[in-house]
């Protein structure tokens, strides 16, 4: 169900502050610490995919091989792909670290999924009908989406995209329900599904024919486990970030609650419409930090590596506000994620448009 906004005016306005004075704060401290953190990143990246690369020339290793290459392909596309193209690391003047420069290892061209990623999902997030990435024009994810039969298949859907997840991820600019509704023609799409095709090329040349045939006889064995090694970023990708966007207690928003738009309602928006998941340094490394997708939200040009300290601040403030702050350990995130795939493959009745008590914050002057 959409949710309205309930803190007042003046209420919204120092809510914006405070988070634009955290914001001032950290841009303020940014330093080696944090050109130190990526570089290493960078580093322990490269080493994980040479030792992958190399350990299936051995074939009693190939298990070590597919992990060591899954958690290379995990760290480029979480920890450094996506924050380095949110221009995290720009003020650096790195062109390795450059958002305008980065391309990561995966089939989507870096510059289609800043568009539809940086650009509509971070400035329309969880807006129905404007953020395209409530339910990535495949799933049902909200009440207020028109069930139709279509979406009985909901799970099986999800199961698709978490396996075939970089592809999903690709193909999501295309629009093709759009295009299906007649909204946007084939034409339309020329240019980019020639950047598509292009990047497409070059990831498979890469992982399916060339350092599989540098191994010569062991080349099915290498082939796939290149394959493995996407699919294990793959499943992993897709459940960080859904549990990010997805899990019992976020918010949705109509168009009608967002139009006219403070600073203020802007933040508050990022702050109902995600999900954190509680974890050690592993779980955030693993995740791009991710798991702080609150704070990634409300400061999506941060070093990701500022969250943790920047989440004690936010939590701070929400309690001031009597804000609810969604967070809890990936299986329990998992299972509201799982469960609202399950229960919105079904029709829902239609209810009174209320939130639950834990979104309706005192509105009094």
């Amino acid at each position: 169900m959409t949710h309205q906004i309930t803190l007042t005016p003046e209420q919204l306005e120092a809510f914006g502050a405070e988070m634009d004075a955290i914001r001032a704060e950290i841009v303020a401290d940014l330093g080696e610490k944090d050109a130190d953190y990526i570089r290493k990143v960078v580093e322990v990246q490269r080493k994980f995919e040479v030792a992958g690369r190399a350990m299936f020339y051995l074939p009693p290793l190939w298990p070590a091989a597919v992990a060591a290459l899954g958690i290379s392909k995990i760290l480029d596309n979480m920890e450094i792909g996506h924050n380095v193209m949110h221009g995290q690391y720009d003020w650096m003047g790195d062109p390795a670290l450059s958002s305008r420069m980065f391309e990561w290892d995966n089939v989507c061209p870096s510059e289609q999924w800043k568009h539809s990623h940086n650009y509509l999902h971070h400035t329309f997030t969880n807006i129905l009908g404007k953020d395209r990435d409530l339910g990535y024009g495949v799933l049902r994810m909200d009440e207020e989406q028109e069930w139709k039969p279509y979406y009985l298949g909901n799970p099986l859907y999800a199961l698709a995209l978490m396996v075939f997840f970089e592809w999903g991820v690709m193909l999501h600019d295309l629009e093709v329900d759009e295009i299906l509704m007649g909204n946007r023609t084939w034409e339309e799409t020329k240019r980019l599904r020639a950047g598509m095709l292009r990047k497409v090329k070059k990831q498979a040349l890469k992982d399916y024919l060339l350092f599989p045939a540098l191994t010569g006889p062991l080349f099915p064995l290498t082939l796939a486990g290149n394959a493995a090694a996407n699919l294990i970023r793959n499943v992993w990708a897709f459940n960080i970030i859904f549990c990010g966007h997805f899990p019992t207690g976020v918010a949705v928003f109509s168009v009608e609650d967002t139009e006219d738009e403070s600073r203020g309602q802007w933040y508050y928006r990022q702050l109902l419409g995600s999900a954190n998941i509680s974890g050690g340094r592993l779980l955030h490394l693993m995740s791009g930090n991710l798991s702080h997708q609150i704070e990634h939200h409300l400061f999506p040009d941060l070093p990701a590596r500022r969250y943790p300290e920047i989440a004690v601040k936010v939590r701070e403030i929400c309690e001031r506000y009597d804000l609810p702050y969604n967070t809890g350990p990936l299986h329990r995130q998992l299972g509201g994620v799982f469960g609202k795939i399950a229960r919105l493959a079904l029709p829902t009745r239609k209810r009174a448009q209320e939130r639950p008590a834990e979104y309706d914050v005192a509105a009094a002057a």
